[in-house]
């Protein structure tokens, strides 16, 4: 029987997340956005709250704590706050989260505990590429073994990119089959250029190219299951979207019972009432469809199609929702004093975006 009732410390912890977006994320949201910059000091905060850390082996100095739902209740209330701030606030999990579900023991060695210190370090991982039908099934990028190294050759894009990390995840396909690379970002032949993106603004995101990137043999992370990777990174952006989509809607719902029109709130309006209540069932739907995912994640059981449906649905509704509240705020939505446009620019760019959060 499926049961997603919060444990007494799942509810802690999405409290003291809660408060954390709401007193550090949301009123930075506009101002990062704007500069086009991350809070230093509100990512060192979050780093202290071990979000990441928590998950990642006792045998290295992490938490141990590996949860798929209680990541995915973390992330909706981050997304909750800002989008943007969320993705870079979770970047560790990029990097460090496959080493642990797919690296070696000398891999893990290696690369966990660089998250496990004092200081904040982001991780990237780089899946979608630029072209149409972009498949993380089937990666255009190629790896070809070289004696004792591996050339890879191909590119990427919208990868997170944020200042101070060391390493990119990559995957490549090589004999027609999907494997992940750990890549310095120092390696000769890797090019990153910046992206200048409608949404998520705040975010360093980038396209990579690799033009004879060579690597050890060793860097290959012999593990690896792009089934599981994508099912974790499709739950993970689905959770990120539901929390878009309710911060949307609460700022909806909150103008249209504060806004009066011809006598009356504009909430008694049997238009605005219906659609904030179409919105509300919608993303309560989508939050349970990404729940299912990370129940059967946790279960070790194969969760790619839960996590897709999860991911599929909450794009639209997550756009939907931000549409509405613009709606609902009438010409005030459509003024960056408020939060529909940004809510709105950065659900759309949902879509695009593929395993650029994992839990």
């Amino acid at each position: 029987m499926i049961d997603f009732t919060p444990s007494e410390e799942q509810a802690l912890v999405v409290e003291t997340v809660r408060q954390f977006a709401e007193k550090e994320l949301r009123p930075l949201a506009r101002k990062c956005e704007e500069a086009r910059a991350l809070p230093d000091d509100a990512l060192a905060r979050a780093h202290e709250l071990g979000l990441v850390a928590s998950a990642l082996p006792a045998t290295f100095g992490g938490g141990g704590e590996r949860s798929a739902i209680t990541a995915a209740l973390i992330a909706e209330e981050l997304a909750w706050g800002d989008l943007a701030l969320a993705l870079a606030v979770l970047s560790p999990a990029l990097g460090a989260l496959p080493i642990a579900d797919f690296g070696s023991d000398a891999q893990q060695r290696a690369q966990l505990p660089r998250f496990l210190g004092d200081a904040f370090v982001p991780g990237a991982l780089a899946v979608a590429e630029p072209r149409i039908g972009s498949d993380p099934f089937r990666p255009a990028t190629t790896a070809r073994r070289d004696g004792s190294d591996y050339c890879l050759d191909g590119a990427k894009c919208l990868v997170p990119w944020l200042p101070g990390g060391e390493h990119v995840l990559v995957t490549a396909s090589e004999g027609g089959a999907a494997q992940l690379f750990v890549v310095p970002r120092s390696a000769p032949g890797l090019v990153a250029t910046p992206d200048a993106v409608m949404g998520v603004s705040a975010l360093p995101l980038v396209d990579l190219t690799l033009r004879g990137v060579r690597v050890p043999a060793d860097a290959k992370l012999a593990a690896f299951d792009v089934r599981r990777l994508v099912a974790r990174g499709r739950s993970a952006l689905a959770a990120c979207g539901v929390g878009v989509a309710r911060a949307a809607f609460e700022v909806a719902r909150d103008y249209a019972k504060e806004r009066e029109a011809f006598g009356t709130k504009i909430a008694q309006k049997q238009a605005i009432a219906f659609l904030l209540a179409n919105t509300a069932i919608e993303i309560d739907g989508a939050r349970l469809l990404t729940w299912e995912a990370a129940w059967k994640l946790d279960r070790g059981d194969d969760a790619l199609r839960e996590a897709t449906l999860a991911w599929n649905q909450v794009k639209r509704i997550a756009l939907d929702a931000a549409d509405a509240a613009v709606q609902v705020l009438g010409g005030h939505g459509y003024i960056r004093d408020y939060l529909p446009e940004l809510h709105l620019r950065n659900a759309r760019g949902l879509s695009a975006l593929e395993c650029i959060a994992y839990l």
